[in-house]
């Protein structure tokens, strides 16, 4: 039972769910300054990315898995080697859908009635590599729903918070997928599959990563802009910044050994930045 939950929980990468769940409470909290937010709420939230999540990645791990098990990088994953059946993978995905959706409607009607939208956008960006050049912008919008979704959960109304706060992780998470999938540059081309760094090269790959990092930080701020916190949330997002220089200082179009180690730090990001946040709200 513990080693079948093991696999279960190395298919869908669930440590990688710290990349957005600290959003979308951060998007939850920004609401509350103004709605009353209770732990129900909290649960529900919770209980809707971690389950959108895991379909998300299972279903990304059933298309690509015939390509997975070509790339050297990737034969190891579970439905590559026999870990997990096709099947079982399927009855997975559609089990973590179904309550993704259940949790929506524990929420309110709104998020209820968007959660296929939600689904739908984070189920594109799996195929969106046999499309289109801009695959890393798509997973960039499929992250970038969290803190919308957060903030609508709580009840938030119209404002420009939810929307900056999804700027700034769309272009944190498409720039470090830019940074992630230079290293499969060669394969991806090989085998027709389309991405940044297949259309215009690493070295170029790296500087639109850059930008778009730059961008992320100009979407933090922005968030303090609209919304007048306190000083202790630009020092916090000073720190932010300072993680997203050392992560591009370690790859380089020459040197691509590092992005492995570039792309786990960005799991201290979101858990930085929603402390960061709560500390300001409260002080605010």
């Amino acid at each position: 039972m513990i080693a079948r939950l093991g696999t279960y929980l190395s298919f869908v990468r669930f440590s990688h769910s710290v990349f957005a769940l600290p959003f979308a409470l951060a998007g939850a909290l920004l609401a509350a300054r103004t709605h009353p937010i209770s732990g129900r709420t909290v649960l529900w939230i919770l209980v809707a990315m971690v389950s959108a999540r895991s379909a998300a990645m299972g279903f990304n791990r059933l298309v690509d898995a015939r390509f997975d098990a070509l790339n050297p990088r990737t034969a190891s994953r579970d439905i590559p080697r026999g870990a997990m059946r096709v099947s079982e993978a399927w009855w997975f995905v559609g089990i973590s859908s179904l309550v993704f959706v259940l949790a929506a409607w524990q929420l309110n009607p709104i998020c209820f009635a968007l959660s296929p939208v939600a689904l739908a956008i984070v189920f594109w960006y799996s195929l969106a590599k046999r499309y289109t050049t801009y695959t890393q912008l798509f997973l960039g919008l499929a992250m970038a729903v969290a803190p919308v979704g957060g903030w609508l959960a709580v009840g938030g109304g119209a404002g420009w918070e939810p929307w900056l706060l999804a700027l700034a992780i769309g272009m944190w998470v498409g720039g470090f997928d830019v940074l992630y999938a230079c290293q499969d540059l060669e394969f991806d081309r090989s085998h027709g599959l389309r991405s940044i760094p297949v259309r215009f090269g690493v070295p170029s790959a790296l500087l639109i990563s850059r930008v778009m990092h730059v961008v992320a930080v100009m979407g933090l701020l922005a968030v303090a802009w609209v919304t007048a916190l306190p000083w202790v949330y630009y020092a916090g997002v000073g720190l932010v910044a300072l993680l997203l220089v050392y992560e591009q200082s370690l790859v380089r179009a020459d040197d691509l050994s590092q992005v492995k180690r570039a792309f786990d730090l960005n799991g201290y990001v979101g858990i930085l930045y929603l402390v960061v946040l709560a500390v300001s709200v409260y002080v605010q």
